[in-house]
């Protein structure tokens, strides 16, 4: 479930357009035409120019997905603690309070009662895999997809480095993931 936000600085006129090299759009909302033509609002509220209908962000999902993702770095969290893992993680990664209560209201019921949690946030592999073009070009673009799987016992794994992103002017925030089965 990937979800793109928009943030500029001023009403804006925005084209987005996504490029799935190892995987087939499914479900978009609102509809993707060739991309998504909005507009977008300071207060990242986004008005979609085909049918007028208002957003909070563009939702896409994809199937039949090839990507390898690479769970060789990452973390080992107990179930019952996802959630604070979640929030600590995902702020520090740059989302706000908003953005992360929606990425864990949508992650947390489907891993919250594992034993374990094997939780790596994919870089390279991820944004290879789905190209994102938005025009006019954001001045910060924030990309957070968390590959994972849940597990009955601890996994030992060297542990990620995260990056910090500071977000300055026009920030656009996509975040997503995918459970490996």
């Amino acid at each position: 479930k990937p979800v793109i936000y928009l943030y500029p600085e001023n009403e804006t006129d925005v084209h987005v357009e996504l490029e799935l090299t190892e995987a087939e759009l499914s479900t978009t909302y609102p509809k993707y035409n060739d991309g998504w033509d909005v507009v977008a609002y300071p207060d990242g509220t986004i008005l979609n120019k085909s049918d007028g209908s208002h957003h909070r962000y563009l939702f896409w999902d994809a199937v039949n997905c090839r990507t390898i993702f690479d769970l060789s770095k990452g973390f080992c969290v107990a179930g019952s603690d996802t959630e604070s893992f979640l929030k600590e993680k995902l702020a520090y990664m740059g989302l706000t309070e908003d953005e992360t209560n929606e990425f864990i209201v949508y992650w947390l019921p489907l891993m919250e009662q594992n034993e374990y949690n094997v939780i790596s946030f994919q870089t390279d592999a991820y944004t290879d895999a789905a190209q994102l073009t938005v025009d006019p070009a954001p001045d910060t673009l924030i990309r957070v997809f968390m590959a994972w799987h849940g597990s009955d016992v601890p996994v030992a794994l060297p542990e990620q480095v995260l990056t910090a992103p500071v977000r300055v002017g026009f920030t656009v925030v996509e975040w997503g993931g995918t459970e490996i089965k």
